[in-house]
């Protein structure tokens, strides 16, 4: 009968200690099954159009978040205008936001204003309504009441897209100085953007 030195033991825990580290620094499955994963997405960019009766504008002005800077320019929002508001994500020159189109079960956008009143509708066509009924949020209209309620205080938008909630509402919910639309249970954080808000 051969017996185990203390080398081979040692080298056995590592192995095993090494199988260990890597399988649970993996989000649910392997990376290969996650469709999008938090570091493929560099850039979120909101496309903000004026869409009040009687605006001439034709053409939407695209403010971009770059994920690895941290920065985005400041959404410009008048009072008393109303806005449709395009989400596209990024990975590189790649556009992503197709994979939240196809796997829209898997996922959902909550907005957060601190410091504003503006009254979000989610205007998503089915390529991105979940089979819950549910809209993503990929397409929303803002109708803006007050861009900074504070003149004195940053007005924001807090905008994060989550991965697998285990459940999902399209709900307002008035907290603090803003409003959040939608809420969502469990899940993972895909990626978050705060982009001011000006007016």
């Amino acid at each position: 009968m051969k017996s185990f030195n203390t080398k081979n033991i040692i080298k056995l825990l590592a192995v095993l200690f090494i199988t260990i580290t890597v399988v649970s620094c993996q989000r649910d499955g392997s990376a290969a099954e996650d469709d999008l994963p938090q570091e493929d997405l560099t850039n979120i960019i909101l496309k903000v159009k004026d869409i009040t009766p009687g605006s001439t504008t034709t053409t939407a002005t695209a403010y971009n978040y770059s994920m690895g800077a941290g920065g985005a320019q400041p959404i410009k929002l008048e009072d008393g205008k109303t806005y449709e508001v395009i989400a596209e994500f990024k990975n590189g020159n790649e556009d992503a936001t197709q994979e939240i189109r196809d796997a829209k079960d898997e996922h959902f956008l909550v907005f957060n204003f601190p410091n504003s009143d503006i009254v979000l509708t989610r205007a998503d066509d089915a390529s991105s309504t979940r089979a819950d009924g549910k809209r993503v949020g990929l397409k929303t209209e803002w109708v803006v009441n007050k861009a900074k309620k504070n003149p004195a205080a940053t007005s924001q938008l807090i905008f994060t897209l989550y991965h697998e909630p285990a459940t999902v509402s399209e709900d307002s919910e008035v907290t603090g100085n803003g409003i959040v639309y939608g809420k969502q249970t469990g899940g993972e954080t895909d990626a978050q953007a705060n982009y001011n808000i000006t007016n």
